[in-house]
């Protein structure tokens, strides 16, 4: 957190090949997020390009999904489309996993940052994004009745854009 550029960049290299095992540990990942909070971009891609084709286990591990809930606050979208490309079909259950609820807010939340860009036409990421979304979106119904699910649709009734909210509310209209 307080060291030189140099310092940072070399701790950075250190983690190098060892990001996944890190990350599923109590203190291990506490390391790999301060890191994704201090290093450069380049080397956040590198890192976070170890998790590809681990982002599940990470969701579903209590340590892991803090990771996860990093990677998308601290990296460019469009380097971490790969973890927003995991929960294509899989919204449903991972809304209604007890860490899998997290990541998805945190997705949310940055999706409608990502998405007010005047170029967000263009990027497939923030499709991805909106996708996950659009899919949430549709499982409403259930969503608010499951423990974990309603705190996501809470969350987008809070902090989602009017469309979003609108779209919940035709889902619940006449089944409250």
């Amino acid at each position: 957190e307080h060291g030189t550029p140099e310092q940072k960049r070399m701790l950075g290299d250190a983690l190098t090949g060892h990001v996944l095992s890190l990350s599923l540990q109590m203190y291990g990942c506490r390391v790999v997020q301060k890191a994704l909070e201090v290093i450069g971009t380049e080397q956040q891609a590198k890192l976070v390009n170890e998790l590809d084709n681990h982002v599940l286990k990470c969701i579903k591990d209590q340590n892991g999904n803090h990771v996860i809930q990093k990677v998308i606050e601290q990296v460019p979208p469009h380097l971490v489309m790969f973890v927003v490309d995991t929960f294509h079909g899989k919204v449903r259950s991972l809304a209604t996993h007890p860490y899998g609820c997290r990541v998805i807010q945190r997705i949310l939340e940055h999706c409608s940052q990502w998405a007010n860009r005047p170029d967000a036409a263009e990027d497939p990421g923030i499709a991805a994004q909106l996708s996950v979304l659009d899919e949430l979106l549709s499982e409403t119904p259930s969503l608010v009745q499951d423990q974990y699910g309603n705190y996501v649709v809470q969350h987008v009734l809070e902090h989602g854009r009017a469309e979003d909210k609108a779209e919940i509310i035709r889902h619940l209209r006449g089944r409250i």
